[in-house]
């Protein structure tokens, strides 16, 4: 077992797009980072790319589809730290980006494996390694296209896109938040959803992305939260540390 007093903090989908600015910027503030990456030879390739920038972090064979990688990445985190300071459950895929009328079934299914399963698998099997934790939490990357109170109002700017299966899946996410942080609050672990906002990452697949921003400053949000002393539980913030409407 590793003994530190960094941070020990657990990225899904840290390879690539917010979650690699999320790993790269935890790994520069001096936490110990896993990252969790459903293709090994991406994510040898995301630690080879820290690992130029002067940076170091523990790179496993993470798909959250999978109950037998979840498993060995449970057990390589007690095995190794002992402890989980935070996880962050930022892995994800978009689905076909239809509207409900046009999703089919197999897209559904897929999308809420990934966004929606996946995410209470994996936290279910990591909450001995939280709880062995001085200073636990559990964030959930969520989206804004999630809140059934901005899609249906008219004059948010992005309330006419219409991804259902993704969509659908980051409000269940939300759903989740809110009960995982009241199961969990007796025993001090805060459960957060936290949203990057608008960005241009690898979801879009390659579709243009007008007005996106930054991924490395939409990861930064994360970050913070991720390290802070204390933060609090059951609500969704967004990438300013702000309160968004379910």
């Amino acid at each position: 077992m590793t003994n530190t007093d960094s941070s020990i903090v657990l990225v899904t989908g840290g390879n690539a797009g917010i979650g690699f600015h999320v790993s790269q910027q935890l790994a520069r503030a001096g936490a110990r980072v896993v990252l969790g990456s459903r293709d090994p030879a991406r994510g040898a390739a995301a630690a080879a790319q820290l690992t130029d920038d002067g940076l170091e972090v523990d790179t496993i064979a993470l798909d959250v589809t999978d109950d037998a990688t979840i498993a060995a990445a449970a057990k390589h985190i007690a095995d190794t730290y002992g402890r989980l300071d935070a996880l962050v459950n930022n892995a994800a895929i978009v689905g076909e980006g239809l509207p409900p009328s046009q999703a089919s079934r197999a897209e559904m299914l897929a999308t809420f494996d990934t966004n929606v399963a996946g995410v209470v698998a994996l936290t279910n099997a990591l909450l001995p390694s939280l709880r062995a934790s001085g200073r636990p939490r559990i964030l959930n990357v969520s989206s804004e296209l999630g809140s059934t109170r901005l899609v249906n109002d008219p004059d948010w700017p992005h309330s006419d896109v219409a991804a259902a299966a993704y969509q659908a899946s980051k409000a269940a996410l939300d759903m989740l938040t809110v009960m995982y942080a009241k199961e969990l609050a007796v025993e001090g672990i805060p459960v957060l959803s936290v949203s990057p906002g608008y960005r241009k990452t690898g979801l879009s697949r390659g579709a243009p992305t007008p007005g996106a921003g930054d991924p490395a400053e939409g990861a930064a949000g994360i970050v913070a939260l991720a390290l802070a002393d204390e933060v609090p539980t059951g609500q969704f913030l967004s990438d300013q540390g702000e309160l968004v409407a379910w």
